[in-house]
């Protein structure tokens, strides 16, 4: 049995499945034009694709579904359009 503490252990463990990512960034948790028009589009689809399921309708339940792809596609390119976290279309006010 070992005397080290549990502070050690536990940094030992964490630099071990870190996997080489720098931590010391802040993330961003994607609030940007981009992360927020996806997720909307894609909520709206899921919506779409519940209320379907409801009522047992597969072409409104694929349309539904062609939605959430639509809402993907809309997120990556206003991200590549540079409206995603960190884009140049944005300006960074520090919030």
């Amino acid at each position: 049995m070992t005397k080290a503490t549990v502070s050690e252990s536990t940094s030992a463990a964490e630099a071990d499945i870190s996997g080489g990512v720098d931590h010391s960034e802040a993330p961003g948790h994607g609030n940007s034009p981009a992360a927020w028009t996806c997720v909307i589009v894609m909520l709206i689809g899921a919506l779409i694709m519940s209320i379907a399921y409801v009522i047992a309708n597969t072409p409104i339940f694929i349309a539904g579904g062609v939605v959430m792809v639509l809402g993907l596609l809309a997120g990556w390119i206003m991200r590549k359009a540079g409206y995603g976290v960190g884009g140049s279309k944005l300006k960074n006010s520090g919030h």
